[in-house]
């Protein structure tokens, strides 16, 4: 969970906008989590937008208005049915937990050509699946990319994280291999086999 310390406060036409310290990393649509401000403001919220500049309300046909003049750093702005309060210092906090979804239970089956005849398969298809998009997306941002939570930057990711959550399913009661009942050796670790690694873009040098 990341956790983002708030500095300012204020509402305008049904929408709030909370300044943080520093900057986030937050999408739009994503839901967050608003604490230790008041009770007008503080709750649980989906980012409506990320401006750089004060808000300054709503027009008629309903489009967020900004003051171009006067730029503001780092602010989340989220619906929120209240009275107007005034921009002011605010205390308090603002954390997320970024939920990856570029694949899916399915795709991971598709892949492996497996059925989801067993309901204990599918369950753990997901959490597959949750696991590959939650690593896949960490390993690319420690890489230095910055991707959308919701939309895959490409097929080759995609395709690289549908491979890892098939190694993770083939690997299902092993604790570092692709289960085997081979007696005479067991296989090499592939988990994240140079193919994966290539096909997400990961590993590579750091450069300026």
């Amino acid at each position: 969970m990341a956790t983002y310390t708030v500095t300012n406060k204020y509402l305008l036409d049904n929408f709030a906008v909370v300044q943080l310290l520093t900057p986030a990393e937050l999408e739009l649509g994503q839901s967050i989590t608003v604490a230790g401000v008041d009770a007008t403001f503080n709750g649980t919220y989906t980012v409506r937008a990320l401006p750089q500049y004060r808000f300054t309300g709503v027009d008629t046909e309903g489009d967020l208005l900004y003051d171009y003049q006067e730029p503001i750093a780092n602010q989340v702005l989220y619906a929120k049915t209240a009275a107007n309060v005034e921009r002011q210092a605010a205390t308090g906090t603002v954390s997320s937990t970024p939920t990856c979804t570029w694949v899916n239970a399915n795709d991971i089956a598709d892949w492996l050509y497996v059925a989801q005849a067993v309901t204990a398969d599918v369950t753990f298809l997901t959490i597959c699946a949750a696991a590959a998009n939650a690593f896949c997306y960490r390993r690319r941002q420690e890489a230095g990319y910055v991707d959308s939570l919701t939309t895959v930057p490409s097929q080759d990711v995609r395709l690289g994280t549908i491979m890892y959550g098939g190694a993770l399913y083939r690997q299902r009661g092993s604790i570092d291999q692709f289960a085997s009942f081979d007696a005479m050796g067991t296989a090499s670790v592939v988990g994240m086999s140079p193919i994966i690694k290539q096909l997400l873009g990961i590993d590579r040098p750091q450069v300026a």
